[in-house]
């Protein structure tokens, strides 16, 4: 999805960020410095590396499950997490229920199952009236995330997600922080594999 071309006009259903678009032009080593470092939150000695996704994003739900079993593999000096991106206020709904889950420790149970109802189901889990109701049905406890969705906290996380999007310059999803210092997603690297691979690189130079 790229945050320039992205218009509600142009999205499927009326659904926020459904669209899959290219980001930057592929170049020869598939990432980009930045000329200024991006804030880190790792410990001393681990190398930060974050996805930064949509759940409106076709792409992001196919690098998913990719993203996922690398991250299970990644070494133990790599901290790894998720950011939500928000181009526009609107996405904020959605970033709200990444957020919330993740406060609950519930991402790895629903993660993909949001992705799977927003996009596949055509529901409208960007609607509380709808969001709530089927939270429960996946078996998450619906009064905690409620409260965690509607709470101080989970604001905090959607400007914060906000401020390292923009830190990172991040033009369309899915793509990867590494470091605080490199950025690179699937139209630089040329496709999911090699950004990997491209991660990997940069994990490595980076310790």
């Amino acid at each position: 999805m790229n945050r320039r071309e992205f218009t509600f006009g142009a999205a499927v259903a009326g659904l926020p960020g459904l669209l899959a678009l290219p980001a930057h032009a592929q170049n020869s080593k598939g990432y980009v410095e930045l000329s200024q470092r991006a804030p880190i939150d790792a410990p001393e000695g681990q190398v930060e590396v974050i996805e930064f996704f949509s759940y409106g994003c076709v792409h992001c739900m196919n690098f998913e499950p990719i993203f996922s079993a690398w991250k299970k593999s990644a070494p133990k000096n790599v901290a790894v997490r998720r950011e939500h991106v928000g181009f526009q206020s609107s996405f904020e709904p959605l970033q709200r229920i990444y957020y919330a889950l993740d406060a609950l420790g519930e991402v790895d149970k629903v993660h993909a199952k949001v992705f799977a109802a927003l996009q596949k189901e055509r529901k409208r889990v960007d609607r509380p009236d709808v969001l709530f109701p089927w939270i429960a049905e996946q078996g998450v406890d619906r009064a905690k995330f409620e409260q965690a969705y509607k709470s101080f906290g989970v604001a905090s996380k959607v400007r914060r997600a906000v401020q390292l999007q923009e830190a990172y310059k991040v033009e369309g999803t899915p793509a990867l922080g590494i470091a605080g210092r490199y950025y690179t997603d699937g139209s630089l690297a040329g496709g999911f594999e090699r950004m990997l691979q491209v991660t990997n690189q940069l994990v490595k130079q980076s310790t």
